[in-house]
């Protein structure tokens, strides 16, 4: 076992080892595929258990219901928290075409039948609402409530991920929305790593 395998089944003993074994397995194909694609620019399999996958299991806690991940790129946090939560419906949302064709094949590796990948773009026009839309990187916190509220069911959340305390983005939030802000701790991640929950004024969950 590597020091990249030790890292993650170290930071995640408290899960089952089936569970992290597929973590691992879906590492494992991030850096294969990334070595003909441009899947994420991190390619040190250590730097990108804790800066990729530690990360975004650091909100498996806050996601409910039914998930849709917005701008997933390689499945982050979507595709972490789907092998985390298998009783859960998660759609993976991203335009991009060969990022498409990565997440279908880790699906089907992985065996995944509560997930589906979807390429689209978030804005257009969809029916199916969801509990919680997570995003990570993906947009201003504006931005992505104005792109998202159409697809968030009554009560619903929008998590963003985000690195340093944007304390701008929140000041030009819309008054009609509500911000919580967690500050989270991954291990091995000597960096700031904040949780925003984005709620409609009013909403009960």
């Amino acid at each position: 076992m590597d020091i990249a395998e030790q890292r993650l089944h170290a930071a995640l003993a408290h899960i089952p080892a089936p569970t992290r074994a597929k973590l691992w397995q879906y590492t494992q194909g991030l850096l294969r595929w990334n070595q003909a694609y441009n899947l994420t620019a991190i390619r040190d399999p250590e730097a990108i258990v804790s800066r990729h996958l530690l990360d975004s299991a650091s909100i498996v806690e806050e996601v409910c219901g039914r998930l849709l991940d917005v701008g997933t790129g390689a499945g982050l946090p979507g595709m972490v928290l789907a092998i985390l939560r298998p009783q859960m419906e998660v759609t993976l949302l991203d335009s991009n075409g060969k990022k498409i064709r990565f997440l279908r094949q880790m699906v089907s590796e992985l065996a995944l039948a509560h997930v589906q990948v979807v390429q689209a773009r978030v804005e257009d026009p969809d029916t199916q609402l969801y509990d919680t839309i997570s995003s990570r990187a993906f947009a201003s916190l504006r931005d992505m409530a104005e792109g998202c509220l159409h697809r968030l069911a009554p009560g619903g959340r929008l998590l963003a991920m985000k690195g340093k305390y944007p304390a701008d983005e929140l000041q030009q939030l819309p008054a009609h929305l509500q911000a919580q802000v967690q500050r989270l701790q991954v291990a091995h991640l000597d960096e700031e790593r904040h949780l925003i929950i984005l709620s409609r004024v009013g909403d009960e969950r």
